[in-house]
Order: structure tokens, then C-alpha cells, then sequence
């Protein structure tokens, strides 16, 4: 959810951008920025004498990972069964008792990966909880972007308190470490109190039946009386949605939710979610968010201070360009042409990279840092800036294409294959660095370029459409670009047919706009 926007957007009523919109936004963000910030301290390293440092510092990651992966899992149960809300409390405290037992640990390994397995539980558990709520408390005029600020926002802080504490901090002792690890209290205990000022999803309150709540926690959100022309046709909406959706699979029950999920209708979303997840980790961004003092060191940075230095940057010209991004663009100018834009900014980032490494057999050689490696540092820098420009975007769409009824079970597919898709580019890196060398780099841009090419043909633009028309978005025929087309022209038919020309502005206008890409 972002603060920018639809330009084509006529009818939302400003009252809807009001304080507790934003509150909301300002909870439910702190579960991406403890995501984002476990992404940029870890890749910081530790200095453990006398144990081979690389190898504990992939377990830490890895543990964290597979812990993230099965908390979607388990968030997925608290999730339908007690609410959007209670998922984001319930995963705020597994983390905060995961970080306990790191701290706790004092130099035991053992100990410090079972608190990185159950921190990641708690993570895996926001990663899920968080995109979903903040798209179903949004308007559908702004619905992109907070949890990828939120993410960036986390990546800075932990990039920076890596080099404070590296260039302040007396090595000798357990300071280094600590106060990086204990620093995830704050952002994760934040949203633990703040969840008790918000209001429950009204989507998820309507799907449950709990009509009365369901106007009141929307009511509360818009800061508009129930009997508003704006908030009526939402809750209509919403019936509309449910009842289509009690037609097509009357059955409630979990065996006939995961049936439906798999439908020919619905199997194709999901694999949108997923590939665009796998294609958004090929990139190689959370290879070089959790390995990336390894990355500048290829470039011939070889110095702790300075390498620290130079990932911190690395976070701000990512955070920059996200909050850029989700602000001004995302609900602007839509979601493909800006997965467009970033494709090859990444693209020919990691070719450049992999042709300087190449020619400078930088694998190889020990050398100085000279114009050569600065400006492919400066490509890096485009890179993370390309990534925030187009590949954080996976997240919204995954959040928006899905009907309400089976939502989060989807999410819960396309959230673990960001997971894996974490898992095997962290994991794989090392050995790419060690049996392919800048064939790494080949590799990422590469699996980008083919990225944007699969957002091309088969990714319509979602783009200011209300969640509850999504199944006539994805329900039309062809490619992307006559699925748009003809959404528009069905959208345009059913204004005519009920006498409401401003049906045409609830959904995405800029279709047209966009059928270019």
C-alpha cells in the first residue's frame, strides 16, 4: 500500500487519507522493516575466532530462512482462524523470543541457530501477514508499496548499525554482535503495541460473516459514516464478491479451499505469484543483502571498514529508490512498466559487473581499487536502485490478485516460494563464486532479463483495480495485453448497462495507458 495516488483515480474522497489509514501503515510496516533489517546486519559477518566464519555465517542465514518458511505455515492457521491482526501479534512474538535465545546464546552456536530458526518463524509469519492486511485495509486507488518501504527502511538501519558499531565498538567481547541483535526489539516490539490500536481487516471480517464489525472497522479505517455513497459501494462490494465466491465453491471447508486454489480459474494467479517471487530472488538481490561485504570484495574492496561502508550506501540508494518509488510511481505509473524499467536497469547491471570481473580476473587477483572498480560498485549501486525500481513489486501483486476467500492460502504458496527462492540464491552463491566466478553475475542477469519478459506476455496490469474484480481481470482471454483490453471494454459494457458512467473510475483506467507495455 503506498501513499501515491492513482492519477486516474476521481472519485476517492480525501477523508479516506486520514490518520488512522496511516497509523496502520506505520504498525504493520515495522513487521517488513525487522525483515529487512535481518537481511542487511547479517550480512555484516561476525568475527568468530578460531571457527570458520563463512560457513557459520551461511548456517545463520539458512536457519533463518527454513524457520521463515515453515512460520508462513504455521501464520496461514492463526491467519484464518483469529484474523490478519492476531497473525501480525502472534509472529511479533515468536521473533522477539527467537532474538532472546540469540542473545542468550553468548557464543554457544548451537543455540543461536535454534533462536534463528524461531526469529524466522516469526518473520516468515510477518512476510505473510503484512502485504495481506495492508492490501485489504487499503483503497484500491493506493494499494502499493508501504511493506517494500518498510523492508528498505530495515536494510538501511541494519547496514549502518553494522559500520557503527564496527568502527565504535571495542572487537574484544560480545558488543558487536549483541547490540545488532538487540536492536530488533524495537521496530518488532513497536508493532506488538501498536496492533492493539488498529481495527481487523474488514475484508476478513466480511468473509467470516461478522457484518457489523466488518462496517465498523471500515468505517473506523475511511473516517466516513457507513451511510457514505464511497464506503456503501465498498461493502457492496464485498457482498458481491462473497456471494460470487459462495457460487462458484459453496464448501468452506480447507479441502475445498485448496481445490479451488488449484482450479483452472485461480491456478494461474497462482503461479504468477510464485514465479514472480523465484524470478524477484534470481535477480540476486537477498544473495547480495546477505552476502554483501563478499560481493565488494570481488570488486577489490577487501577492507572490513571499507566494505561495510560501501554496503551501507549500497541500503541507501535502495531505501531511496523504494520510497521513491512506492510514493510516486507504483500507483502511477503501474506495476509492469515499472517492473519493466527495473529489468534493465538489473540486467545490465549484472552484465557489466560480470564483464569488468572478467576482464579484471577479479576472482583471482588482489588488487587496488581503481576507477575500473568503482564504477562497477557504481553499476551495484544501479542494480540495488533498479531492484527497488521494479523487483520489490512481487509483493503487492501476490497480495492483490487473489480472492478473498482463499487469499491467504494462495499467499501462503507464493510467500514460501519467496522463501525457497531466498533459500537457493543464498545458499548457491558461495559455490557460484567458487566454480563459475563472474558466470554468477551472468546467471542473475540473465534469470532478470527472462523475468521481464514473463511480466511482459502474461502479466496484466492490476493497477487501481478494486480486489473484488480481479477474477474479471484474470478471467479474460489471451496475453497480458488483451487481457487488459478486453477487461476494460467488459468494464466499459457493464457502465452502460447499469446507467453509472463512474463505474469506468473505480477500475483501472490507465489500462489504456499501460497497454504499451
Amino acid at each position: 500500500m503506498g501513499f501515491a495516488f492513482n492519477a486516474g483515480d476521481k472519485i476517492t474522497p480525501r477523508e479516506v487519507f486520514n490518520s488512522k489509514l496511516f497509523l496502520v501503515i506505520l504498525v504493520a510496516s515495522c513487521g517488513s522493516i525487522i525483515f529487512g533489517y535481518d537481511l542487511a546486519f547479517i550480512g555484516g559477518g561476525f568475527d568468530l575466532d578460531g571457527q570458520d566464519s563463512s560457513a557459520i555465517q551461511a548456517h545463520m542465514v539458512n536457519s533463518f530462512q527454513g524457520g521463515a518458511f515453515f512460520g508462513v505455515m504455521v501464520a496461514y492457521v492463526v491467519n484464518e482462524r483469529f484474523g490478519r491482526r492476531f497473525a501480525l501479534l502472534w509472529g511479533s512474538i515468536i521473533f522477539n523470543i527467537g532474538v532472546i535465545l540469540c542473545m542468550a546464546s553468548l557464543g554457544n552456536i548451537p543455540l543461536f541457530y535454534v533462536g534463528r530458526i524461531i526469529s524466522g518463524l516469526g518473520v516468515g509469519a510477518t512476510t505473510f501477514a503484512v502485504p495481506q492486511y495492508l492490501s485489504e485495509c487499503a483503497p484500491a486507488c493506493a494499494r502499493g508499496g508501504i511493506f517494500e518501504i518498510g523492508t528498505q527502511v530495515g536494510t538501511i538501519t541494519g547496514f549502518w548499525i553494522n559500520y557503527g558499531v564496527q568502527q565504535t565498538i571495542d572487537p574484544i567481547g560480545d558488543k558487536q554482535w549483541f547490540i545488532p541483535i538487540a536492536f530488533q526489539f524495537i521496530p518488532s516490539g513497536l508493532m506488538a503495541v501498536g496492533l492493539f490500536m488498529l481495527s481487523e481487516s474488514p475484508r476478513w471480517l466480511f468473509s467470516k460473516h461478522r457484518n457489523a464489525e466488518a462496517v465498523k472497522a471500515l468505517t473506523w479505517l475511511r473516517q466516513l459514516p457507513a451511510e457514505h455513497p464511497y464506503v456503501a459501494n465498498e461493502l457492496e462490494d464485498y457482498r458481491k464478491q462473497l456471494e460470487h465466491e459462495a457460487d462458484l465453491a459453496p464448501d468452506e471447508s480447507f479441502r475445498a479451499i485448496v481445490k479451488e486454489t488449484f482450479s483452472p480459474r485461480i491456478l494461474p494467479r497462482v503461479i504468477h505469484g510464485c514465479l514472480l517471487m523465484i524470478f524477484q530472488n534470481s535477480t540476486g538481490i537477498n544473495a547480495m543483502n546477505n552476502f554483501s561485504v563478499s560481493f565488494f570484495a570481488t570488486l577489490g574492496f577487501h577492507g572490513t571498514s571499507v566494505k561495510l561502508l560501501s554496503t551501507g550506501i549500497y541500503g541507501i540508494v535502495k531505501g531511496v529508490a523504494a520510497t521513491i518509488t512506492f510514493l510516486f510511481l507504483v500507483d502511477r505509473f503501474g506495476r509492469r512498466a515499472l517492473l519493466f524499467a527495473g529489468s534493465v536497469m538489473c540486467a545490465f547491471s549484472m552484465y557489466y559487473v560480470a564483464a569488468f570481473s572478467a576482464i579484471t580476473d577479479s576472482f583471482h587477483s588482489s588488487q587496488e581499487p581503481g576507477s575500473a572498480s568503482y564504477s562497477a560498485v557504481a553499476f551495484i549501486y544501479i542494480f540495488g536502485a533498479g531492484y527497488s525500481v521494479g523487483w520489490n513489486i512481487p509483493w503487492i501483486v501476490a497480495s492483490e490478485i487473489f480472492p478473498t476467500r482463499i487469499r491467504s492460502f494462495c499467499l501462503v504458496l507464493t510467500t514460501c516460494s519467496h522463501w525457497l527462492g531466498e533459500f537457493y540464491t543464498s545458499y548457491a552463491v558461495t559455490y557460484m563464486f567458487a566454480s563459475i566466478t563472474y558466470g554468477t553475475f551472468l546467471f542473475f542477469g540473465s534469470m532478470t532479463v527472462l523475468g521481464g519478459v514473463y511480466v511482459y506476455l502474461f502479466l496484466p496490469e492490476t493497477k487501481g483495480i478494486p480486489l473484488e474484480k480481479m477474477d474479471d481481470l484474470f478471467g479474460e482471454k489471451g496475453f497480458a495485453i488483451q487481457k487488459m483490453r478486453r477487461f476494460k471494454e467488459s468494464q466499459r459494457q457493464l457502465a452502460v448497462i447499469e446507467g453509472r458512467e463512474e463505474a469506468l473510475k473505480e477500475v483501472d483506467l490507465s489500462v489504456k495507458e499501460n497497454s504499451m507495455y
